[in-house]
């Protein structure tokens, strides 16, 4: 394709924009809050089997440099909320606001939505229970908000009968509460209008193209109308310009500023959540990588293990680390390295020494089998 209809790229290119974009090249970052902000998100996970999900990934992209601290600082003062499951820059709640207005969403609704609608309607009481008594008492658990439900909450999973939890999730998505703060798993709730910042909503087509923008942004090279995962909505659409890549069917869309950058390859060891990974046919088309979180799966079923973690080495996925951080003990427990195709013995220095520093920001000694 010319430059003004897209781009032909080989899928080594591809691949070395999608890095460059998530910021695992050489040239490291060095502010946590710029780093939030140019990812988007950081999906709350409190898998604490290495690292929680967000420390795990502040790390990769900014190093020793990093402590957990910074990002709770963050989310102390208020830079940083959490939104549904997402730790977001706080001045991007008002690209969301018009969708809180709207919820549980612009017309026609599918017909889980207006279930989701009537079911709260059904319990207006407890909404107003609860909404009152965080207003008088502050930062309140769920478990210490009344249970006034006359319709109870049906699923067929893990949240049948949790009434308050799942009217609480959706006077979040409403705007009506939000998280105020964590202590160990559990959140604590209170007023939207105390936690999040006051700017008034983006009207709602803006605030949608920008978040598709961001997106594009953070992944660098994206199909169209991919979704990572449910909780990530916007698409990328028309945004950059579009693309084929060498050997993979079908169009993308990619950031041209990207394109032309110098690649600095490093090595790192990855969350299974990162966004590098975390759409798995992306990953496959891109970096052609075998690869699933099998946490869920029966021990004798896994492949690779528990919280086995993807190695990118350069542009490159590689392999998968599994390792426990045993804590008590001082040790981080590397249970196997799994080389994907045959590793130089360089790549498995680099591997070996990107362990040894995972385990030094842990405050921990590597132990190997």
């Amino acid at each position: 394709m010319s430059a003004r209809s897209g781009h032909d790229l080989t899928r080594q290119q591809a691949r070395r924009v999608a890095v460059h974009a998530q910021l695992l090249t050489a040239r490291r970052p060095t502010d946590v809050l710029e780093v939030v902000r140019h990812l988007g998100f950081l999906q709350v996970d409190l898998t604490r089997v290495v690292a929680h999900h967000a420390d795990l990934a502040l790390w990769t992209r900014l190093g020793a440099g990093y402590a957990p601290d910074d990002l709770e600082a963050l989310v102390g003062d208020g830079a940083v909320v959490e939104l549904q499951g997402m730790l977001r820059p706080s001045e991007d709640v008002a690209l969301f606001r018009a969708d809180m207005e709207s919820w549980p969403g612009e017309p026609p609704l599918a017909a889980w939505q207006e279930d989701l609608r009537d079911w709260v309607a059904a319990n207006d009481g407890c909404r107003r229970d609860i909404l009152a008594l965080l207003r008088s008492e502050g930062p309140t658990a769920a478990r210490d908000l009344p249970d006034t439900c006359e319709v109870p909450w049906r699923s067929t999973g893990w949240t049948n009968d949790k009434n308050v939890m799942k009217l609480l999730e959706c006077m979040e998505a409403r705007g009506e509460v939000a998280v105020a703060s964590r202590e160990g798993r559990e959140r604590h709730w209170d007023l939207a209008e105390r936690v999040h910042p006051g700017e008034p909503a983006v009207p709602a087509e803006v605030a949608h193209r920008t978040l598709a923008e961001r997106r594009l942004r953070a992944l660098g090279i994206a199909r169209p109308r991919a979704l990572e995962a449910w909780h990530e909505r916007y698409d990328v659409r028309d945004t950059g310009e579009p693309a084929r890549v060498e050997g993979v069917r079908g169009l993308w869309r990619v950031d041209p500023e990207l394109l032309d950058h110098a690649f600095e390859a490093r090595t790192a060891i990855l969350s299974p959540l990162d966004r590098l990974v975390f759409d798995r046919k992306r990953m496959t088309d891109l970096f052609e990588f075998d690869y699933q979180l099998e946490m869920y799966k029966p021990a004798a079923a896994r492949r690779w293990g528990y919280w086995a973690m993807p190695v990118l080495d350069g542009d490159e996925l590689v392999g998968k680390v599994d390792a426990t951080a045993e804590r008590d003990a001082g040790v981080l427990v590397v249970d196997a390295v799994h080389e994907d195709g045959d590793w130089s013995a360089a790549r498995r220095r680099r591997v070996a020494a990107e362990l040894d520093a995972l385990a030094g920001w842990l405050g921990l000694e590597v132990v190997r089998p």
